[in-house]
């Protein structure tokens, strides 16, 4: 590649640039969105000009741009939509925001917020008020407490309260169409229902049967949120993300709408979330053709965004699922579609069509493996790096049977090594198996992608569980699993790309591969281990583009050559 008119150099840093033949290196520069350059300082300068962009990035360590296998990047923005709850404690402090907030509101406007509890788990116990005192504060509209997102906490129930004119909007028909899963609680005293509602549910239904106004995420909502969302993922270097639940119609326009104004800064790898389960016979056939086969492959847009395959792995889905489908192509904080799920009967001959057309596939349950197994036994998949997700206890057979289909996993550490490390290793002793086994995966050369779920956002937590293995409760029994800082960078970079076969354009800091990196605040090598989840980065760069800078550190200390 052509190395004259850079327009970007970064100069003094310590590069890791996760190749084998120049595996540190001080300088780089880029061109037209791409690596055109590495090695000593001086030789990247010699091809700077007057207008190159020289960045001194004072002994500072570049990484190429995380990969986030697991990401739910659109979620995150959706959190700034309503009104925080945040640090209330008390119910009075509760019933003072509500106030606030029915001040500034018009007479039967609906007031909305986010659930109670402090992000991103929403544990402990939260001051829940009741119906009868949000109705003294809010007596003119509608108030509606939102539950969490099940999967942020892990644990059941999801508790939301709605006061007296919500209730009046939900009805007694909404309430009977919900009583399977949802517990609507009542006064001891009086038998009135108090406004406190439980959902037994980790994907939140109650709301699907309110109306349109009360709080529903629109098309502008959701693009200002994936903007958000961008510039938090950017903030700790991730620079690229695979939607392993896919992405039902709604979601996907908007990442259309946003990649069409070149707005995107983290480059897009989204799987199709497809209504399996309410498609005819004939509607499935019109979902293979028009839908499925334009996916295969490389999929289907270009580099920064881009939909290929699908997710249709998984055999079940949780309660509440015939409310949210209703809703469609409305989806909460879902994201996918709600009927992608199919039973084993329905789910292999579909699966074994995709295997056909050659279409990478997605899954996310355990169950999924033995399934994989059978389509495999129709039409080989190996080379289609059919996707495992949210790996949990796997067995040496299990292990086996993965490397022998060729497949990648991605990982849910913040769940299955950071909150239920130690539960995990009780279900892998009557198994046999061991949690999230890394080292074993690695060493039996299957890739693995490093994940954050959204919980939290930033993929140096999952960096420090892997080279850890340490829960909140104290440090897992299987420290053999753990791996150095270099492999779990790997998983974070290379793993990442591996995931849409994107490994001969990114994850790696060499000349012709595309030009996203991330200047750090400390040596991911070198500080301390249990500061690993702390790092940031300091600037962070897409397609040879400054997307996150928030010192001005391509300004400050900077010069054209």
């Amino acid at each position: 590649m052509a190395t004259h008119h850079l327009d970007l150099a970064i100069t003094n840093a310590k590069i890791l640039t996760m190749t084998s033949d120049r595996p540190v290196v001080r300088a780089l520069g880029t061109r037209g969105g791409r690596i055109a350059v590495v090695g000593e300082d001086r030789e990247v300068l010699a091809h700077a000009t007057s207008a190159t962009r020289v960045v001194d990035a004072r002994g500072a360590t570049v990484i190429p741009g995380l990969v986030d296998g697991h990401a739910h990047l659109d979620r995150e923005g959706l959190r700034d939509v309503f009104a925080s709850m945040e640090g209330l404690r008390t119910v009075e402090a509760v019933l003072d925001r509500i106030s606030s907030l029915a001040a500034g509101a018009e007479p039967g406007q609906w007031i909305v917020t986010m659930p109670l509890g402090e992000p991103p788990y929403y544990e402990g116990e939260q001051p829940f008020p009741t119906r009868f005192q949000l109705d003294r504060v809010a007596p003119r509209n509608p108030v509606f407490i939102r539950p969490i997102w099940g999967y942020w906490r892990h644990s059941l129930p999801l508790r939301s309260v709605m006061n007296g004119l919500a209730l009046e909007a939900l009805g007694p028909d909404g309430i009977r169409a919900c009583e399977s899963w949802a517990e609507f609680e009542r006064d001891p005293v009086s038998g009135e229902l108090n406004g406190r509602v439980n959902e037994h549910t980790f994907e939140p239904s109650v709301e699907f049967l309110l109306p349109e106004s009360a709080g529903r995420f629109g098309e502008e909502a959701r693009r200002s949120a994936l903007l958000r969302s961008m510039r938090t993922y950017n903030a700790s270097g991730t620079t690229g993300i695979y939607e392993g639940h896919g992405v039902a119609d709604e979601v996907g326009a908007v990442y259309r709408r946003v990649a069409s104004s070149s707005e995107l800064t983290v480059r897009a790898r989204l799987p199709l979330s497809l209504p399996w389960a309410d498609a005819t016979d004939i509607e499935r056939a019109h979902l293979r053709a028009a839908r499925v086969s334009a996916v295969a492959g490389d999929g289907e847009g270009d580099e920064m965004l881009r939909f290929v395959g699908v997710s249709l792995g998984s055999t079940h889905s949780s309660p509440g699922v015939h409310v949210r489908r209703k809703a469609r192509p409305y989806t909460g904080w879902a994201g996918f579609d709600p009927g992608s799920s199919l039973d084993p009967a329905e789910l292999l001959p579909e699966l074994i069509e995709c295997a056909r057309a050659g279409v990478q596939v997605a899954a996310m349950t355990p169950d999924m493996l033995s399934v994989f197994e059978l389509v495999d036994r129709a039409i080989p998949i190996a080379g289609l790096r059919w996707v495992l997700g949210h790996i949990n206890v796997l067995t040496p057979a299990d292990i086996d049977l993965i490397r022998r289909l060729g497949l990648i996993v991605t990982t849910h550490t913040n769940r299955y090594i950071y909150k239920e490390g130690r539960e995990g290793e009780k279900r892998a002793a009557e198994t046999g198996g061991v949690p999230v086994p890394l080292r074993s995966l690695l060493s039996a050369g299957v890739p693995v992608s490093l994940g954050t779920d959204n919980v939290p956002t930033s993929l140096f937590g999952p960096i420090w569980h892997a080279v850890s293995r340490e829960s909140r409760s104290g440090r897992l029994d299987s420290q053999h699993e753990r791996i150095d800082r270099y492999q779990a960078l790997r998983a974070a970079t290379i793993g990442g790309a591996l995931l849409t076969f994107d490994e001969r354009r990114r994850g790696r800091l060499e000349p012709g591969m595309q030009a996203d990196l991330a200047v750090l605040s400390d040596d991911v090598l070198a500080i301390g281990e249990a500061h690993i989840p702390s790092i940031s980065a300091v600037m962070t760069v897409v397609a040879g583009r400054v997307v996150h800078d928030p010192d001005g550190l391509a300004g400050q200390g900077s010069s054209s050559w």
